[in-house]
């Protein structure tokens, strides 16, 4: 079980914004460009959800699956997503997630992996509001962003 400040839920924050091919190799080290900034549209987490699901079903649910469920590419929701270490069957993924922020940093720097980091900043902060909420995450009245990603522990 995944554990998000105090909240036992059944799987983690993910950002997984997209896919159309291999997984490209990922670094554990944060550089400017691997971490997103504070978004600045974002009113709270509930209008980010709300965005981060159109923009979810246009990048990632190809992937993804419709749901999150996994297709293509791994879960982002339910009890099989995002585990603390990447599965063995992971393409890129070298990286332990222990909070969301960990999560948006790999994401930026890999996703969609036909072309990582082309999404906005608050267009990865959408998607990561609309993830954590579909993982049972109260985004309500929270801005998702840098700050409170690092304080989402997964694990």
């Amino acid at each position: 079980m995944i554990r998000i400040i105090g909240v036992s839920l059944i799987a983690s924050a993910s950002l997984l914004f997209g896919c159309g091919g291999a997984q490209p190799e990922a670094t554990t080290e944060a550089t400017p460009a691997a971490q997103p900034e504070a978004g600045t549209q974002a009113e709270d987490g509930e209008a980010q959800a709300d965005r981060g699901a159109k923009l979810y079903a246009e990048h990632c649910a190809s992937c993804h699956g419709a749901s999150g469920e996994g297709d293509k590419a791994p879960a982002v929701v339910g009890k099989s997503a995002l585990p603390l270490d990447p599965p063995t069957t992971a393409k890129g993924r070298t990286m332990q997630f222990k909070t969301a922020l960990d999560v948006a940093q790999f994401v930026v720097k890999n996703m969609p992996p036909d072309k990582p980091g082309s999404l906005s900043e608050s267009e990865y902060w959408d998607i990561l509001a609309f993830d954590l909420k579909a993982n049972g995450v109260d985004v309500a009245g929270k801005k998702i962003d840098a700050t409170t990603a690092a304080q989402i522990n997964l694990h």
